[in-house]
Order: structure tokens, then C-alpha cells, then sequence
């Protein structure tokens, strides 16, 4: 083969979708329940990212605008008002972080299901034929061994994007904490 027909492969859209439904087929139906929630986990991670990228500094401007157009910051009314100020932006910092952790840890033990539905799929092999045939066995240990691995791809990455996005948002908590400040 040629370099030309190596790329050409790599780069082909239709070889690659071919090559996701041919390891969706051999991981079973665990296997895209998997995909399906690697999907939604970062998306939920790209929508975070761009918040604090693009929205999070409008909405850090607007609170500090409204407690600074404030004339009374030392009652105890204007302590109560910062502390519903920094809620605010409490709330909105760590909106589905707890969508993400969650997914994160469910990736796993979907892989865990997918192993138990492969060796259920072996066993059965085995009781039919009557012998340990390991080509009879084949699928059934792709079908072990490929959700268990796309559920630990799936959640180590997302263990990371976590904990980042986590320690972002009480970064930005403690910034405009820090800015609203008390006369």
C-alpha cells in the first residue's frame, strides 16, 4: 500500500463511520449505550468550557456593576445582597458539573454491565456447543472486554475535565467573592 492509500483511508469520512459501526457490532448494544453517554458527558464539558470562556466574564461584570451602583455597602442588608450576588454566580459556575461527575462515574460501570452481558454471551456458547471453542467464544469475549474499555476511555478523561472545571469554578467564585469587596 501506498502512503497516498493510507491517508486517503484515515481521512476517508465513510471508512471511519464503517469502522465505528464495525466496533460498535463487536463491543454489543452495552457498547453504544456507552457511546451515548460519552456524547452527552462532553458535551456537557464543551458547554461548561465556552461558559467560562465567553459568558462567565459578562455575568461577572453585570454583578459587579449592580453591587457597585449600590451607594450602602456596609448594613447589613448590603451583606445580604453580596451574599445573593456570589450565589448567583455560585449557581451559574457550577451549573452541570454535577452532570459531568455523574456521567464520569457511570461510564464505568456501563463498561462493568457490558463485561457481564459478554462472559452471559460466553457461557451461553459454551452450554450450547458443550466444549470451550474459542472461536465459539470469540464474540462474547469481545463483547466482555470492548465496553469495559470504552467505559474506562470514556471516564478518565472525563475524571480530569472535572476536576478542572470544578477548581475553574470556585477560582471564579472566589474572583468576584474577592471583587465585591465590603466598605
Amino acid at each position: 500500500m501506498e502512503i497516498s492509500e493510507i491517508i486517503w483511508l484515515f481521512l476517508n469520512p465513510f471508512q471511519a463511520i464503517r469502522g465505528v459501526r464495525d466496533f460498535l457490532e463487536l463491543g454489543g448494544p452495552v457498547l453504544v449505550v456507552i457511546m451515548c453517554v460519552n456524547i452527552v458527558l462532553f458535551a456537557l464539558i464543551y458547554e461548561r468550557v465556552t461558559y467560562f470562556r465567553t459568558r462567565f466574564k459578562s455575568l461577572k461584570q453585570q454583578t459587579l456593576e449592580e453591587w457597585n451602583n449600590r451607594s450602602d455597602h456596609k448594613s447589613w442588608t448590603a451583606h445580604r445582597i453580596r451574599e445573593q450576588l456570589i450565589s448567583i454566580v455560585r449557581l451559574s459556575a457550577n451549573r452541570n458539573v454535577g452532570y459531568i461527575k455523574a456521567f464520569v462515574a457511570l461510564a464505568p460501570l456501563l463498561g462493568l454491565v457490558g463485561t457481564v452481558t459478554g462472559m452471559v454471551e460466553v457461557f451461553d456458547v459454551m452450554a450450547i456447543t458443550g466444549s470451550g471453542n474459542a472461536r465459539a467464544m470469540a464474540a462474547g469475549i469481545s463483547k466482555a472486554t470492548l465496553p469495559t474499555m470504552a467505559g474506562l476511555v470514556t471516564a478518565v478523561p472525563g475524571i480530569a475535565f472535572a476536576s478542572f472545571l470544578e477548581k475553574r469554578a470556585n477560582r471564579a467564585i472566589i474572583e468576584v467573592e474577592d471583587e465585591l469587596y465590603l466598605m
